[in-house]
């Protein structure tokens, strides 16, 4: 069903991978066989429409459902809980795929799999998993998460969002923002601070009387994704709703891992979009009577995005590896985060001066892949935090405290 006055583009989507390695001889049968569904499902229901989206700033309430359907959201759940039962090397192909199309996109189902499937498979009681689950997994309930606050951003521990103990229910107070999906999230996962000042998650649901979710207007990036605030004004939250098997920071902070995780790959996507956007046109583009991929400039740019985004590459299998082992710490997902989003806003760049003027229209992915990766280079610990992570880990003084 596609949305009125929403236009699907002429033209086709014909892209096959970037491995110049062969490093497919690392993945399965199975992870081959899930990237190429996956592959196949964004061509056919993302492709046609997303720079339509984009240019007009408009959600695909419908591509939920379709999410679900093929299995987007929390891959790396266990399937009795509606999940894919999948490892994490699975998880990152998908969320590879998915932001090939659009980072917003990849927002929308890793927002779902790992920031709200997660923390409630992790943390949850079993009623809540058997609740939640099941209905997040197939595209039934949207959901989002709640830490980032207007003053605390980089230092989520100096929340504000509180909550007390009434009795029979908590009530909460406070605002979250920049957060991913809540304009028309079904549920919220909430971090907030108890009257000890401890941090504890709460599933905060629509409809909540004083629960409100503003939406964020005149993106320049992201615009096919939907960001909002989250707004508590004395919510009252059934005590069944309190996440109860881990309080503090450690327990949000897990959760970013592996949506972090997911954006070491999906980034990945968004480079191989551009690069393969740029190599073609060069071939095709003709000055000084002959296709500009002969000049040596542009080719030296083809050779640079190759290289790195096939490091990149190595850098996600084997953090993907250490997470299937349970061996990946944050600094090594730190890492990977880092490096492949910059390592895509680089491409993306390098990508737009190949296309000369058509590199800023619509006609052709770039800026909108550039303006995208301007958010994913910040959120979910930005590009210095990042590097503070691994420098703390190199020398044992925290910078950022």
């Amino acid at each position: 069903m596609e949305a009125v006055g929403i236009q699907k583009s002429q033209k086709q989507d014909t892209f096959e991978g970037v491995d110049f390695l062969d490093l497919d001889d690392l993945l399965t049968e199975e992870h081959k066989l899930i990237r190429s569904s996956i592959r196949d499902f964004v061509k056919r229901e993302i492709s046609p429409y997303i720079e339509d989206w984009a240019q007009k700033a408009h959600f695909p309430e419908e591509i939920v459902k379709k999410f679900g359907d093929v299995g987007a959201f929390g891959p790396q759940i266990p399937e009795e809980y509606g999940g894919g039962g999948l490892d994490y090397i699975a998880y990152g192909l998908i969320m590879q795929e998915i932001e090939r199309g659009d980072s917003g996109m990849r927002s929308t189902a890793s927002v779902q799999g790992s920031l709200v499937m997660y923390p409630i498979y992790k943390f949850g009681s079993e009623e809540q998993r058997q609740k939640y689950l099941p209905k997040l997994a197939s595209g039934e309930m949207l959901g989002c998460f709640g830490l980032t606050e207007p003053d605390h951003g980089s230092n989520p521990s100096g929340m504000v969002t509180n909550f007390k103990d009434m009795g029979d229910h908590y009530l909460l107070n406070g605002a979250k923002m920049w957060i991913s999906n809540s304009p028309k999230a079904d549920i919220a996962v909430v971090w907030a601070k108890n009257e000890e000042g401890r941090i504890h998650g709460l599933i905060v649901e629509r409809g909540m009387e004083g629960f409100s979710t503003p939406e964020t207007h005149n993106k320049w990036s992201l615009r096919a994704s939907c960001t909002g605030e989250l707004v508590f004004d004395n919510v009252k939250v059934p005590k069944e709703n309190l996440l109860p098997g881990k309080s503090g920071l450690g327990a949000p902070l897990m959760c970013l891992d592996s949506a972090r995780f997911g954006i070491a790959w999906g980034a990945i996507g968004a480079a191989m979009d551009c690069y393969e956007s740029a190599r073609k046109y060069a071939m095709e583009r003709i000055q000084f009577d002959k296709p500009i991929a002969s000049f040596q400039l542009i080719q030296k740019k083809l050779a640079e995005m190759l290289t790195e985004i096939t490091k990149a590459q190595l850098l996600a299998w084997k953090v993907g590896k250490m997470m299937n082992e349970g061996k990946a710490m944050t600094v090594h997902i730190s890492m990977a985060k880092r490096n492949n989003v910059e390592m895509a806003l680089t491409i993306a760049r390098e990508a737009r001066q190949i296309h000369g003027g058509m590199g800023i229209t619509g006609e052709y992915p770039i800026m909108r892949h550039m303006m995208n990766l301007e958010s994913v280079i910040t959120y979910e610990g930005t590009h210095d935090i990042h590097l503070l992570i691994l420098g703390n880990e190199i020398t044992g003084i925290p910078a950022f405290k």
